[in-house]
């Protein structure tokens, strides 16, 4: 699965990411997970399978929605989550979302 996540300016979230892919490796996972700002999302098109906002940026969340056209699910990171950095339940949020959208197709 390739996981994008998406920020103010993508700094704040790298270190998610980083949490994110120590959670993913140590599941035996092989995802591809990485940060842009939110401005970078449409040159990312058809690069990701999940789109996560950071919680900063959740007045976006409509106008990703649009951008990605229903292709990919789109969601806000839980803000605890976020808050606390916790990779491991923030890739569990991905992976609910990309089974859930999988289901709807």
């Amino acid at each position: 699965m390739k996981i994008m996540l998406a920020c103010n300016a993508g700094m704040s979230t790298s270190m998610v990411v980083v949490k994110m892919q120590e959670a993913a490796a140590s599941q035996g996972k092989k995802y591809k997970i990485w940060a842009v700002d939110v401005n970078s999302v449409e040159d990312e098109l058809g690069k990701f399978d999940v789109l996560l906002i950071g919680p900063q940026i959740q007045y976006k969340l409509k106008t990703m929605k649009k951008l990605v056209d229903d292709k990919v699910p789109v969601s806000i990171i839980n803000p605890v989550s976020y808050g606390t950095c916790n990779g491991a339940e923030i890739l569990s949020q991905a992976e609910k979302m990309f089974e859930d959208f999988r289901k709807e197709k």
